[in-house]
């Protein structure tokens, strides 16, 4: 299947001071990496090793999605994690969305390996009680209208699909709900910021994480001038800027 020129990956070695430290990062739910790249290409610049893959399903067409599941998504992460491992003294991981899920469930699984959390809008769950029937309703409709462009600032395009392939949205809720169960087991140092109005994931994602992890040092920051895609959004220098002092805190005190 063709994959969409925005849709490509990244990937940067490091260099300087900053080299040691790589940065993992994952895009959400039916988007593509252009959601994380100008986060990506920031963390480049700033001489981090970087990687940002594109998950399968995502970034042709909505069809083929519905053909994945969570876990050839994780697969995908935690082949590039192997290889950061190898190349860096320490990692980090970054993610949006359903990214900011697969980010915990990277932590619950490689523990100390994995050396800070980066959280953006992250989702373990939904208020949407129209979901109860997804079990159902995912064998007999495809699709379901999209989520995608949820940016407060104007022109600006995320370049997910217009359409939610159900069987895809069945698997994402098994994932949060295993990933949910397991909250306590991640200990990492977290950074979450999280937009005070978002259309796509309620503001329970968020207190449901900073209420059952077992991390001590936790900071939350609120993003006022975003919605969901806040990486693309008019809060994203400020995220870029605060995850770099982050990783470069934390990377200095292991």
């Amino acid at each position: 299947m063709p994959v969409h020129s925005y849709a490509e990956e990244f990937r940067s070695p490091g260099s300087g001071q900053q080299a040691g430290v790589g940065v993992l990062l994952s895009h959400g739910f039916t988007g593509s990496p252009a959601s994380m790249r100008p986060f990506a290409e920031h963390l480049a610049a700033e001489g981090f090793g970087v990687a940002l893959p594109r998950l399968p399903g995502h970034g042709t067409t909505w069809q083929e999605m519905n053909h994945t599941r969570w876990p050839d998504w994780f697969a995908v992460l935690e082949n590039e994690f192997e290889r950061l491992r190898k190349e860096h003294d320490k990692v980090f991981m970054a993610g949006l969305s359903m990214g900011g899920c697969l980010t915990l469930r990277m932590a619950e699984e490689h523990g100390a390996d994995l050396s800070g959390l980066v959280l953006v809008n992250p989702s373990v769950q939904t208020d949407d009680k129209r979901l109860a029937v997804l079990p159902v309703l995912q064998r007999f409709v495809p699709s379901l209208a999209g989520i995608s462009n949820d940016i407060k600032k104007p022109g600006v395009n995320e370049y997910a699909y217009d359409r939610m392939p159900l069987k895809a949205l069945y698997s994402l809720s098994q994932l949060w709900r295993i990933t949910r169960d397991d909250l306590a087991k991640v200990t990492q140092p977290v950074l979450l910021f999280r937009s005070t109005v978002d259309h796509v994931v309620e503001a329970s994602s968020g207190l449901k994480i900073l209420s059952s992890i077992s991390s001590r040092d936790v900071t939350e920051v609120l993003l006022e001038d975003s919605y969901h895609v806040a990486t693309l959004d008019n809060d994203a220098p400020r995220i870029f800027a605060e995850s770099v002092g982050f990783i470069r805190r934390v990377a200095a005190d292991a």
